[in-house]
């Protein structure tokens, strides 16, 4: 009952100053504040009188207090003993508002008067109870973006030059309608929310003008987005292939030239009954369109790959036939082809695609009379399917760039703790030698991102002490290593080290497996994959090992000699930073060792 009473006699103080505000009572005013009371720009009691001068709106919240709305509705007391807090406190005016909070003390003589005076919200234009509940929703919605912004900021493992989730779940996260149009490289990707009450898949959208900084454009494309491509139509108009979930295959049009607005056209899934040539015989699934003449071709994915073809984008499409004129040895026909990406590179036509079981391959060959004629087939991920889901375009260099989402199963449990996951890999520039072998590199772009160069020439590796690169540690760089051996049955480099050496991510050639190696195996204290992603490589008699070592936080890419590419994504400690050179079975040579620190190139 006592604290209600002292509570009773605080608003009451606090009424009073309103109504001697707004009445202009200077003397009433005065009287309710303590002579040590201050505000928290450290003006005393005596500077209060300047409230009362006619004053000239200059924008702001000070003007005169006839002009003064002042709102209490809303306040609460906070009482401890003979101290109080009256908040919030809204001073409205046609220059603006301020929101205060009182300190009131409980005198000697009994009375309570304000004590501290402090600012705590202001605008520099007038706000009504609408604004001011608009302003609450808006603040409330950037502290939650900028508490995520700090969280993921300060995750040790979220990549920083790598595409990554800018936000929540993205499984799949795979890449989509790559094209490069009008000057940038615009890149799609599927994440899933639950903005219309249930999870649902959608198309996010990057541009950029570098390959390594993107900037995210509005979300349009929304609803049962999957696997689809990008092509120019007969029209010059960019033009999407995708599955949309439980309608088909079908296309989208752009309507203007940042591919932000789209419109969706009708399934071109053909229309058979029983008794056709081809019905039941292909899935409406993972297609890819483009087009060749005057006509329209789409690839229908799945275990048994169709091609379907129309004159027109919303004509009469009609299947064609089986995708593939004839098998592979070593492939079953077995394999599925999905998130299929069909291009000429060099004299051969190359079929991108993955399967769901092996994970990113590819076949060369020949697209010729309204089927594919495969003459090899390779693999980009060996021991899993963890890279996944290719994707890619070409440029105005002629280059054929692609990307692959990294998909990392074990940890997408994780990804919740964290706020994020969907990770894509490296663009990777592709080509044919002269033998029509696949050749990969990292677009040169990247050195943009280089900082803190470090060479080091001729360093000599023994099998019994492997050497500390003392002048590069780190979690986020570029090695380029040239270097060679005899008698060695394995030899590399060693990254993520922790002081103590029980962390180490392995990276290796081994000459007698004949195969470029990640051993992850011991990469961090966390759950890891427990294996060694080995991807088939052989040096030439007399060739010179040439990697190229990418560390990003949780992802490992390693390039060796343009023929050969493997991937890892580790979870090693926050001081496992440390490079080793090491050789096994005998000495290595280490030609030149050249390293450079790589700048995030992500906002956050």
């Amino acid at each position: 009952m006592g604290n209600k009473s002292e509570e009773d006699k605080i608003f009451a103080t606090m009424q009073a100053h309103c109504d001697a505000m707004e009445k202009g009572d200077l003397k009433a005013f005065l009287n309710l504040y303590s002579e040590d009371w201050q505000d928290y720009h450290g003006a005393r009691k005596d500077s209060l009188k300047y409230l009362f001068e006619e004053t000239k709106d200059k924008g702001n919240y000070k003007t005169s207090t006839k002009d003064l709305d002042i709102d209490i509705s809303t306040a609460l007391i906070t009482l401890e003993g003979d101290k109080a807090i009256f908040t919030p406190v809204i001073h409205s005016s046609p220059g603006g508002s301020i929101t205060y909070a009182y300190t009131l003390e409980k005198e000697a003589d009994g009375v309570w008067r304000l004590m501290y005076t402090k600012g705590i919200d202001w605008e520099s234009f007038p706000l009504d109870v609408k604004g001011r509940m608009d302003k609450a929703a808006i603040a409330q919605s950037a502290l939650a973006t900028r508490r995520f912004r700090e969280q993921v900021l300060s995750d040790q493992h979220r990549p920083g030059y790598h595409i990554v989730s800018p936000e929540g779940y993205g499984a799949p996260f795979d890449p989509n309608g790559a094209i490069y149009w009008q000057g940038r490289y615009h890149l799609f990707y599927i994440f899933q929310d639950h903005r219309f009450g249930r999870k649902l898949d959608h198309w996010g959208h990057l541009s950029s003008t570098d390959l390594f900084h993107w900037r995210h454009h509005p979300t349009t494309l929304l609803v049962g987005m999957y696997s689809g491509n990008c092509f120019i139509n007969k029209d010059g108009v960019p033009t999407l292939c995708y599955h949309q979930v439980d309608k088909g295959n079908a296309m989208a049009v752009a309507l203007d030239d940042d591919l932000n607005e789209w419109q969706k056209l009708n399934a071109i899934t053909p229309d058979t009954k029983e008794g056709d040539e081809h019905h039941d015989k292909y899935r409406s699934w993972d297609p890819y369109g483009w087009v060749d003449g005057d006509t329209y071709y789409a690839i229908f994915g799945g275990q048994n790959p169709g091609v379907a073809k129309s004159p027109m984008l919303e004509g009469d499409w009609q299947y064609t036939g089986d995708l593939f004129a004839h098998g592979v040895d070593g492939v079953s026909l077995e394999e599925d082809v999905s998130c299929a990406d069909l291009f000429k590179l060099g004299n051969k036509d190359l079929l991108l695609c993955i399967s769901h079981k092996i994970g990113c391959r590819y076949y060369i060959g020949e697209w010729r009379d309204e089927q594919f004629y495969p003459e090899s087939h390779g693999q980009m991920s060996w021991v899993d399917n963890s890279y996944f889901a290719p994707e890619s375009l070409v440029d105005d260099k002629g280059r054929r760039i692609m990307w692959a989402w990294l998909m990392d199963i074990a940890h997408w449990r994780k990804g919740w703790d964290r706020g994020w996951t969907g990770t894509m890999s490296l663009p990777r520039v592709l080509t044919l030698d002269d033998n029509d072998q696949l050749l990969i590199d990292v677009p040169e772009e990247i050195k943009a991102l280089r900082y803190r160069p470090f060479r080091q020439e001729n360093v000599e590796v023994s099998p019994i002490q492997d050497v500390t690169m003392a002048d590069m540690v780190g979690n986020s760089f570029e090695l380029a290593i040239v270097m060679d051996s005899v008698s060695a049955s394995e030899f590399g480099v060693r990254v993520c080290v922790s002081p103590d050496g029980k962390e180490e991510t392995v990276i290796s050639y081994d000459a007698a497996e004949k195969v470029l190696k990640i051993n992850g195996s011991t990469s961090g204290p966390e759950a890891t994959p427990n294996n060694v992603e080995a991807g088939p490589f052989e040096l030439l008699q007399g060739e010179q090992l040439k990697l190229r070592v990418f560390v990003d936080k949780s992802v490992i890419e390693v390039f060796a000699n343009s023929r050969q590419g493997v991937m890892r994504m580790v979870y090693p400690s926050r001081d496992s930073v440390g490079v080793l050179l090491f050789s096994k079975g005998g000495s290595a040579k280490v030609h030149t060792f050249e390293s450079w620190h790589i700048s995030p190139s992500n906002p956050f």
